[in-house]
């Protein structure tokens, strides 16, 4: 079974109230090949939420508490990021995930490249939190461009 970033299926739950939809990935899930996730929303986040990024490092560094996940206005939500992570964890390892597929550059889901936590729109190599989570537990993570280029 695959796990799928839930606004790459077309849900609108990203942090702007809008999804980031990738066709292939949306028919696995209309064909029960494929489980959607928002590891935002498990973490406790509502939509539309405010934007945030990491601070410090990438999501290795917010798991070792190293490094923070800060709201443009400031407010520390490292706690609900995590929390959204081991409960992606949690699902993935119930379902039996072979593999997940993730957005990429967010704070939570990128696997290759995350926001640098300016607030600028420039990008670092990194994970995000729950991305990081689930490849120090042996789980295959990937953005959906790999998914593209690999076409599972």
């Amino acid at each position: 079974m695959i796990l799928v970033s839930s606004c790459l299926a077309g849900l609108e739950v990203r942090y702007n109230g809008t999804h980031s939809l990738n066709s292939k990935l949306r028919k696995l899930v209309e064909e029960n090949k494929a489980i959607t996730i928002c590891p935002e929303l498990l973490g406790g986040f509502s939509t539309p939420r405010e934007p945030a990024e990491i601070i410090g490092g990438d999501g290795e560094d917010v798991l070792d508490g190293k490094a923070k996940v800060i709201e443009k206005s400031g407010r520390d939500v490292t706690e609900i990021y995590i929390k959204g992570a081991y409960a992606t964890l949690e699902k993935a390892k119930k379902i039996n995930a072979t593999i997940v597929v993730l957005k990429e550059n967010s704070p939570s889901c990128g696997s290759l490249m995350i926001y640098n936590g300016e607030f600028k729109g420039k990008k670092i190599i990194g994970n995000g939190v729950t991305s990081a989570l689930l490849k120090r537990n042996g789980v295959q993570v990937i953005s959906e461009e790999q998914f593209v280029e690999n076409s599972l």
